[in-house]
């Protein structure tokens, strides 16, 4: 199983949110350099268009952390397709893919933050068909220099190259889902690896959906190896589950309650916490031995887990906090994991 990070490029750090933005940015590289350093497999960035994070150009920051790194794999954590062109988007990775000599992986999605479809003037009306249509474009780019397409919410193209191509001869193309049955049943059919993002609740309730994908894709001729499930969840790594709590529960609480507040949830408790932390709940807090153990289990119940990528700037953890954890992943955790 590969381990790794996805950031949001969150700006929400230092004393009172005090940090620059220069100074965040900074400090992302430098975590992406030190999880490459300490033996991470994977960073992916995320893509919003909110004053709260810096990662609405998310093939720059991956390209800049591509001159920095040497081994980690580099990826879009998701990239929202929906509201993209497709010719740029695998543009941008193939070039992020030769300036990192083969490293680029895209994890597409519908985005589940909407202000980019307003943003680049799409309506949220064909928010399925936008998607659809624009991830069918992006595969034949993927597959074919030249390409011959023609759709509904772009100009056709009649045998026009695309260039530059990536280093990888099939640049990876993750489909990024949430709770959508369709969703997994789509990346099934393509035999597109499956990236499922899990915030809330308990794990192994997404064993049925995972179980339409790989019977989707075996349906439509793929073998399993060729199904790969990847999943992301919140989580952080302290010295010990107890310290690892200490540090991430506040955070969480009042960025996850203002969250909420914006998307009909009820605030954080407490006792919420406490139960999306147990053996089953789907946030990854603790000590290396705790989370090691966890993944493990989250990975059974689905029936195997190919990837585990943590979402951890999004407690107001310092940079030195995020650090700290990055050590410990790539130190204890990863080991652990091996040995399964």
């Amino acid at each position: 199983m590969e381990i790794g990070i996805d950031s949001f490029a969150s700006a929400m750090y230092g004393d009172n949110n005090t940090l620059s933005s220069v100074d965040a940015m900074e400090q992302l590289l430098q975590r992406i350099e030190f999880a490459d350093q300490v033996g991470l497999d994977v960073f992916g960035i995320g893509e919003h268009h909110k004053k709260e994070f810096l990662d609405s150009a998310t093939a720059v920051i991956l390209s800049a952390a591509a001159a920095r790194t040497k081994n980690i794999r580099l990826s879009s954590a998701v990239s929202v397709l929906s509201a993209a062109d497709p010719v740029r988007v695998y543009q941008s990775f193939a070039t992020l893919d030769l300036i990192s000599k083969g490293r680029a992986e895209i994890v597409v999605g519908r985005g589940s933050s909407i202000e980019a479809y307003p943003l680049f003037g799409y309506d949220l009306n064909d928010y399925d068909a936008l998607f659809k249509e624009k991830l069918n474009l992006l595969l034949q780019i993927r597959d074919n220099e030249f390409v011959t397409w023609s759709g509904k919410f772009r100009p056709a193209l009649n045998n026009l190259p695309v260039y530059p191509r990536a280093l990888q001869e099939k640049l990876p193309v993750w489909l990024g889902v949430g709770g959508t049955p369709e969703s997994f049943i789509r990346a099934g059919s393509l035999g597109l690896p499956l990236m499922v993002a899990i915030i809330g609740g308990q794990t192994h309730r997404f064993r049925p959906l995972i179980d339409l994908y790989r019977e989707a894709g075996k349906s439509a001729g793929f073998k399993p190896e060729e199904l790969k499930v990847g999943l992301h969840s919140p989580g952080y790594i302290g010295t010990t589950t107890e310290k690892a709590i200490e540090d991430y529960y506040p955070g969480y609480a009042e960025l996850w309650t203002k969250l909420g507040y914006e998307r009909g949830w009820p605030p954080v408790t407490k006792g919420k916490f406490d139960g999306l932390i147990d053996d089953l709940g789907v946030l990854i807090v603790g000590s290396p031995e705790r989370a090691a153990e966890k993944i493990l289990r989250h990975s059974e119940a689905l029936g195997g887990v190919d990837r585990f990528t943590f979402q951890m700037d999004n407690a107001g953890l310092t940079h030195q906090q995020l650090m700290n954890a990055i050590e410990l992943i790539g130190t204890k955790l990863i080991p652990l994991i091996k040995k399964g």
